[in-house]
């Protein structure tokens, strides 16, 4: 009797977790889980939204999280040069275009995640469920109207603007070989102006261009300090400088069209926590995960019907449906050539103005 109480009490107890999480999650899934007893997440979101998400896992589940906040193309390296072994069990946040190189080069696992029936659409997934999206976020210009004021500058309108001499020294992108957001931009040049345009116009912009940050967020922190006065990049990490005080930031979204990231989840291929990574993704799928991105000061459009919006977005106007009919197609399987051929483009111009710390 009491062997079949504790049983019914333990039971109880995972339940109760399913309820905070999602109605969705297997409670055999969350007992085998809590037996593997810990899960290390590489995180390439912001650190605080990284943060919040593991502890609130941790108090869900009992189960152990280690976060690191790596950059996407910083965990595609870290997996590449891993093979089959990783050092971490999931990846959270972070843009599609790695994820889906990952996942080509055979480094994700595949899961058919339950909770994946609430998202808003078929694209906010990989269709052999190497990755799931959780956010959306919408790529475009960040300015200083400050300094663009003092130099007596217009604010540039669109993308074909950037090249302007003007602008010299006035440019800061992120680094293709470490960001996610740089491999975006790279895409969406050669689906907006064809492959060898776009190469023409990275050789032409690299001329105004005065740092190539490791992180795809890096240009947005210096736009208010001044630092930056043109930084490109997604628009919500413009709007969390401007929500933390930088009243003098203006946002752009390039008149010629734009294109947007999925930040997304997924499973390394081999990892130690196999059956945490699951919950993991399960959770990830959740609003009780991804509504912390709000107070966390990630402000992304979610992708997950039952969530709630960030009230913070709202008066900024962005429509999260105004861009391009991005190919993530030929993204998943040009991405890797077109960098290369970016680079060989920029050829000796590709210097210490490129940065990995």
């Amino acid at each position: 009797m009491k062997k079949l109480f504790s049983l019914l009490l333990t039971l109880a107890m995972i339940l109760g977790c399913v309820s905070f999480a999602s109605a969705e999650i297997d409670a055999d899934l969350i007992k085998a889980a809590q037996e593997e007893g810990e899960l290390i997440v590489y995180g390439s979101c912001e650190e605080p939204y990284l943060n919040a998400a593991a502890r609130h896992f941790e108090e869900l589940y009992g189960i152990k999280v280690y976060p690191q906040r790596l950059s996407t193309g910083e965990v595609q390296a870290k997996i590449t040069e891993e093979a089959g072994n990783p050092s971490a069990d999931v990846w959270f946040g972070g843009t599609t275009d790695p994820y889906n190189e990952s996942a080509k080069a055979g480094l994700l696992m595949a899961y058919e995640a339950k909770n994946a029936a609430d998202l808003a659409g078929a694209m906010y997934r990989d269709a052999d469920g190497y990755w799931y999206g959780i956010y959306k976020g919408i790529l475009g210009f960040m300015v200083n109207t400050e300094e663009l004021a003092r130099l007596n500058l217009e604010a540039p309108k669109g993308w074909d603007d950037l090249l302007k001499p003007e602008y010299k020294d006035l440019v800061w992108v992120s680094n293709p070989n470490t960001a996610g957001t740089a491999k975006l931009i790279i895409n969406t040049m050669v689906q907006l102006k064809g492959h060898d345009d776009a190469m023409k116009y990275f050789v032409e912009l690299d001329k105004n261009v005065a740092q190539y940050t490791k992180s795809g967020s890096g240009p947005s922190k210096k736009v208010g300090i001044g630092e930056c006065v043109i930084g490109v990049g997604f628009l919500h990490d413009g709007i969390a400088q401007i929500l933390s005080g930088y009243d003098n930031i203006a946002l752009v979204i390039p008149e010629e069209g734009t294109s947007f990231e999925i930040g997304a989840t997924a499973i390394f291929e081999g990892c130690a926590h196999p059956n945490a990574a699951k919950l993991w993704v399960e959770y990830a799928l959740s609003p009780e995960c991804v509504e912390l991105a709000d107070d966390a000061e990630s402000y992304q459009f979610l992708v997950i019907n039952s969530a709630k919006q960030p009230a913070a977005v709202e008066p900024f106007g962005l429509d999260p449906n105004n861009v391009i009919d991005y190919d993530f197609e030929d993204a998943k399987n040009n991405t890797t050539q077109y960098v290369q051929d970016f680079f060989n483009a920029l050829g000796a111009a590709a210097d210490s103005r490129f940065k990995t710390e």
